[in-house]
């Protein structure tokens, strides 16, 4: 799956002020990606507020991005469920053309053992037209997937081909990169442990920062698959601050408040998120006048 090697982008909804989905700006939030170096789009994961989004508002954000996409990127589209069956109906009864691979979040909430996560990504990968990137994300989801089960799933589906791993370990990360069969995709899912991991043989990131420093961060990623940490180091010091302010607040809110300040889209977050204080809006106007200097 080389199309998902190097910066990929967890797309924002944007939202007017009266709460409904502004389109106009998804349109601008999709062409800035693609004219600013991003080599794929991932639509509706977390980052989307996928969660407060209507049955009917899904279809039409996914309609919407496909469209302004017009096959100039790969598209990843994300499809979590915390009920097995759910997830396989939901996959079997979905329009999947257009996209090039499915993001599976494991089970949240439930807290299922290891082989619970085993057997409900086995039954999504018999279920999956498409090949399934496993998402590890401990932080939302109350459990973590261990490396161990990791490579077990990798090995046993072939149409498992990535992980994007967010448990903020970096041992675990390697522990997968190192004993991974061949092809298999690790992808960080977190911006300041990515250029890390690509070095360490990571195959890239799925990035919130991304969307906001588009081209800045990219061109980091690329540097660090490129085998040019020094370069890449000095580049990613100068862009890190911005990460740790978007996310001091709770994600999307603080990228939104950064897509605000290049004049993508609003701030507007749905409950129960509340929009970046303007302490943080002012944080994030002082870093990118910095870094723009």
């Amino acid at each position: 799956m080389e199309q998902l090697k190097g910066t990929g982008v967890a797309l924002v909804t944007p939202f007017t002020s009266d709460n409904e989905v502004d389109y106009q700006a998804l349109e601008n939030l999709v062409n800035y990606q693609i004219e600013n170096g991003i080599d794929y789009l991932v639509v509706l994961g977390t980052t989307a507020e996928t969660s407060t989004l209507s049955e009917k508002e899904q279809k039409q954000v996914i309609a919407k991005i496909v469209a302004v996409n017009n096959k100039r990127l790969p598209l990843v589209i994300g499809v979590g469920r915390n009920c097995t069956r759910t997830m396989v109906e939901k996959l079997k009864s979905m329009d999947l053309s257009g996209f090039s691979a499915v993001l599976s979040v494991s089970p949240y909430y439930n807290r299922p053992t290891q082989e619970g996560i085993y057997q409900h990504f086995k039954a999504v990968a018999e279920a999956s037209p498409l090949p399934v990137i496993l998402y590890n994300v401990p932080l939302r989801t109350g459990s973590n997937m261990t490396a161990r089960t990791t490579l077990r799933l990798a090995n046993d589906f072939a149409n498992i081909v990535a992980i994007k791993e967010a448990a903020g370990d970096l041992d675990q990360a390697l522990d997968i990169i190192a004993n991974k069969p061949e092809g298999f995709l690790v992808i960080s899912g977190e911006d300041k442990l990515a250029l890390p991991l690509v070095l360490a043989g990571g195959a890239g990131v799925i990035s919130v920062i991304g969307q906001g420093l588009p081209s800045a961060f990219s061109k980091i990623i690329n540097l660090g698959l490129q085998g040019q940490p020094k370069k890449a180091f000095e580049q990613f010091y100068k862009l890190m601050p911005s990460i740790d302010l978007i996310f001091e607040e709770g994600n999307p809110a603080g990228i939104k408040a950064l897509l605000q300040e290049i004049g993508i889209c609003e701030t507007h977050v749905r409950l129960p998120l509340v929009d970046a204080t303007a302490s943080l809006r002012q944080k994030i106007h002082n870093f990118a006048v910095a870094f723009k200097n």
